[in-house]
């Protein structure tokens, strides 16, 4: 969530804070923000997603893409929901790029980005 002036409160990360610019919103209007340094590779993700995929090397998930569209929402929100991390809060975290909040997991159930870095 951010202020009225745009920026993100007080100690809140937005996720518009993360990655770069991406492809045009109209376009992908969804992105993903991966917690990847909290993945413990119980691949639950890569069951219900196409978009997820287990690293053979490092034994942890990974996206094939950052940057989602309508179609290819359904599959993050369930991979983002289905993760066990963060005792059961997940760290796979699918944000709206035009609002610029969680639409899952959000365990908050507020729209801020739950991640715990």
């Amino acid at each position: 969530m951010t202020d009225e002036d745009g920026t993100a409160g007080e100690g809140v990360l937005s996720a518009s804070d993360l990655g770069g610019e991406g492809p045009p919103i109209d376009e992908k209007p969804y992105k993903i923000v991966f917690e990847a340094n909290k993945c413990f590779g119980a691949g639950k993700c890569a069951e219900v997603a196409d978009n997820w995929e287990m690293d053979v090397m490092s034994g942890m998930a990974k996206p094939r893409t950052y940057y989602i569209g309508e179609d290819d929402l359904a599959e993050n929100v369930r991979a983002a929901e289905a993760c066990p991390a963060k005792k059961e809060h997940g760290v796979i975290h699918v944000v709206d790029r035009r609002t610029d909040e969680e639409i899952a997991p959000d365990p908050h159930g507020d729209g801020t980005l739950s991640v715990d870095w």
